[in-house]
């Protein structure tokens, strides 16, 4: 563990701004709520957020991305395409750091993906203890306020400094650029660390009734109870803002789209969402999941048992975006997940 003061922490970020090898990408205020966007400056930096919008696997799952572009005129002339940008992105919550190692898992998994691998393996991720914690996060109950791996560098707030802790090859390597003055954590520093890390796991307003590691088994024997998710996909609108906000959904639809002299064109895939209603819709209109209760149902089984059962991942880290986010407020895990464990021996 090293430690850092935060005026010479601006000043390295500054710099590999200025060098312009890397995109530097980092949490910003915007209004009253926080993104992950480029920096123009270090001043810019917001390290004490609670949770951004959206997630940074926009970095390596884009909302909107072109995988081929093709031309017709002399034949069929294709090229795959794919836009890597070497990114810095600094300021990661432990819970999206998670997520982001269950996509891993997952793009890794036959057949590889590799738009999305080549974007990863050009990332440096910086993590970021947190400071403060959204009201819809239950990320201790999930076992994501902190994290022991993950990360290239984790950075922990301790008042004029930074303890950093080194993750990875690639974390070690950036510290090493330029003149950055860095110096070994004290025994009474590395204690503080570990006593902000217990602290944090309490800190969440809401949390699960029970271990989610009984979330796969909870969801099987509920998964035939239609009254049960039929009442709660009442007030559903379908929007699918769950799932474009969640840090661990990967879905994507596959369009061309064909110039109108019909000689060139581009095949482009981007974020879906199985909330919405013609995600399970195949040639013929028939579709798997017509029902909005059966749609609701799917989301909760993915999370809770469908993913665990071939990753072994539980695929809700307790970030609280899709509670947040919901304008009819029924996506809360933690209530649904709950109702789950009270309902268990009805």
């Amino acid at each position: 563990m090293k430690v850092i003061k935060k005026e010479d922490l601006k000043g390295f970020i500054d710099g590999l701004i200025e060098k312009g090898e890397r995109e530097v990408v980092g949490v910003k205020s915007k209004d009253s709520k926080y993104v992950f966007d480029t920096l123009e400056d270090a001043e810019e930096l917001e390290l004490d957020y609670d949770v951004t919008i959206l997630p940074p696997k926009k970095y390596f799952m884009p909302q909107r991305e072109t995988l081929v572009e093709y031309k017709t005129k002399k034949g069929i002339d294709m090229e795959a395409v794919n836009e890597v940008i070497p990114r810095i992105i600094i300021g990661v919550h432990p819970y999206d750091l998670e997520a982001i190692k269950q996509m891993d898992k997952v793009f890794a998994d036959s057949p590889e993906d590799y738009n999305y691998s080549e974007k990863r393996s050009k990332s440096i991720l910086i993590g970021v203890n947190m400071q403060k914690t959204s009201e819809w996060s239950f990320a201790g109950s999930m076992g994501n306020a902190t994290i022991d791996d993950g990360y290239d560098l984790m950075l922990t707030d301790l008042g004029d400094k930074y303890a950093v802790e080194i993750g990875s090859s690639k974390g070690r390597e950036l510290l090493d650029e330029g003149s950055l003055k860095i110096r070994d954590a004290e025994p009474e520093e590395i204690e503080e660390v570990e006593n902000i890390e217990e602290d944090i796991k309490n800190k969440f307003e809401k949390e699960l009734d029970f271990s989610p590691e009984k979330l796969p088994w909870l969801l099987a024997q509920k998964y035939g109870d239609e009254d049960f998710w039929e009442e709660n996909a009442e007030d559903c609108y379908s929007c699918g803002t769950c799932n474009i906000v969640c840090p661990t959904c990967y879905c994507f639809d596959v369009q061309d789209f064909n110039d109108i002299s019909l000689e060139e064109g581009e095949r482009m895939r981007q974020w879906d969402g199985c909330m919405l209603e013609a995600f399970a819709e195949v040639a013929g209109g028939e579709n798997f999941r017509e029902e909005r209760a059966e749609r609701y149902r799917h989301r909760y089984m993915r999370k809770g048992r469908y993913l665990y059962n071939r990753f072994g991942d539980i695929a809700c880290v307790g970030c609280g975006r899709c509670s947040s986010q919901c304008v009819p407020d029924i996506a809360d895990p933690t209530d649904i997940f709950n109702k789950l464990w009270r309902d268990k021996d009805e």
